[in-house]
């Protein structure tokens, strides 16, 4: 099984045989073996990535050159953490399911 590093930077070939550039948002999971990938939000296999042809080591790839890079690798990170959160903590509004008025009058 091809392990996939977050950040790294690799090509992802879709079931139709086109090629994307995209990258690795979270590592390989080693249980299943999938790789959360920035295209789509997919989780895919490994037979589908190879990494990029500028990448000189794979281990070590970081295609981060600055700063301002990084924050946004880190604020779309912290999206796809978040995903459920907010369906989860909301305070549900009780309605009434009858008019009050209308029960009352008959």
């Amino acid at each position: 099984m091809k392990q996939y590093n977050e950040y790294a930077t690799v090509i992802y070939t879709d079931c139709e045989g086109k090629e994307i550039d995209t990258f690795v948002i979270y590592d390989t999971d080693p249980l299943t073996g999938l790789t959360h990938i920035n295209h789509n939000n997919l989780r895919v296999s490994g037979e589908s990535l190879k990494m990029h042809p500028g990448t000189a080591v794979e281990k070590y790839h970081l295609p981060i050159n600055d700063a301002f890079s990084f924050e946004i690798f880190k604020k779309l990170k912290d999206k796809f953490d978040n995903t459920e959160s907010p369906a989860i903590r909301r305070e549900l509004k009780v309605e009434p399911v009858y008019n009050n008025q209308l029960a009352q009058a008959s």
